[in-house]
């Protein structure tokens, strides 16, 4: 019997396609999202499955019908994000319908038994430190659900994007999970067993920790096959005032920081920009334009534009976030609705996760311990 599942805070659907990537029998029966040109998304590339919805009204009476036996969810991270001076956690309004479906929603289902066997929650690094998950973890676990916690990045995986993420896989026993211990006492496991690479905390050492790393692609197998230089240029005034702060990547490079629904529209870390010339130092170039600025001349963007400095295009974020496959393996399976702005590409990317990582986890989530 196939498996039934819910997707909350769906998003463009990462989550539902890393469930069809991972070969379990299982499909998404409903999915639930408040932002119109995400459900937009969602529907264009999984159907009419999506009901824009605020999720806080959602109910047990409502979700109880439905006989899910997977809950997926994404909540907000804004509560969460380093990003965020203001963070508050539980307290911020954002957080209030996901603790909702956890508080009122799963109890409710559970005293029933008609809760969920297994879930998933996906969200920001950080939230692993928040009262949100504090709440979470210890609800879970009174009405009945065995965890396991997870800090993973796409680098872990050979993707060259470090996009370091929080994650929970819960079971309602007597399901449990194989090969590793539930968390305890706030363990969280830095390596799905057996897939990735063993890591430490890549908030604080950005580099693989390993004498035998594994091969991270290059960044130009994700790149369109034109040069988007003049499409995605950096504007001129952008390029003379906040330039220096770039984190610039060429195409040999090997890894990108974090993308977030900001990109093109913040500086600082809001996701990397291209340099498509690799023949020019990036360093020297740059003290050369800093050297000009400073002694007043007007045309020191001049100097900059040898280096061909661009943003990523959406169909590239695509690939980095696993919605799409790399150039070299084939044509695009994702689908943009017509009219839909470029900004809201950009956001809407940044709001969602790396498709391959979820999957790991997902067929992990159904990897039973073996027969004693």
């Amino acid at each position: 019997m196939s498996i039934r599942a819910l997707e909350f805070y769906s998003g463009i659907g990462g989550l539902h396609l890393a469930l069809l990537r991972s070969g379990i029998d299982a499909q998404v029966i409903r999915a639930f999202d408040w932002d119109q040109t995400a459900c937009q998304v969602y529907e264009t590339n999984h159907g009419d499955i999506v009901q824009k919805a605020d999720i806080s009204t959602l109910g047990a009476s409502s979700l109880s019908p439905l006989q899910a036996d997977l809950w997926l969810l994404s909540p907000a991270c804004q509560p969460y994000t380093v990003l965020n001076p203001n963070a508050k956690g539980a307290k911020d309004p954002r957080a209030q319908s996901f603790l909702h479906l956890v508080q009122n929603v799963l109890p409710e289902l559970s005293s029933g038994d008609e809760h969920p066997d297994r879930l998933f929650v996906e969200n920001v690094a950080g939230f692993e430190m928040s009262s949100t998950r504090q709440i979470l973890v210890s609800t879970l676990r009174a009405i009945g659900y065995t965890i396991t916690e997870f800090l993973l990045t796409p680098l872990q995986f050979g993707v060259p994007n470090s996009r370091l993420r929080y994650y929970l896989l819960a079971k309602k026993s007597p399901l449990s999970f194989a090969t590793i211990q539930p968390s305890e006492n706030g363990v969280i496991w830095r390596q799905i067993p057996g897939k990735g690479l063993p890591w430490t905390d890549p908030r604080l050492d950005e580099q693989v920790q390993t004498s035998n790393p594994p091969m991270i692609h290059t960044i130009k197998e994700y790149l369109d096959p034109n040069d988007g230089s003049e499409i995605y240029g950096i504007p001129d005034k952008v390029l003379k005032k906040w330039g220096r702060l770039f984190d610039i990547v060429k195409p040999s490079s090997r890894r990108t920081c974090c993308f977030t629904r900001g990109y093109t529209q913040l500086v600082e870390r809001a996701g990397s920009i291209l340099q498509e010339n690799e023949d020019l130092d990036t360093t020297a170039t740059f003290d050369a334009f800093l050297e000009a600025s400073n002694s007043g001349d007007h045309h020191v963007v001049d100097i900059l534009r040898p280096l061909r400095l661009r943003y990523f295009s959406p169909s590239e974020l695509l690939r980095i976030f696993a919605f799409d496959p790399p150039t070299s393996a084939g044509p695009s399976t994702f689908v943009w609705p017509e009219k839909i702005s470029t900004k809201s590409k950009y956001k809407l990317i940044g709001n969602s996760v790396n498709v391959h990582v979820v999957q790991q986890l997902i067929m992990y989530l159904f990897q039973e311990p073996e027969p004693m």
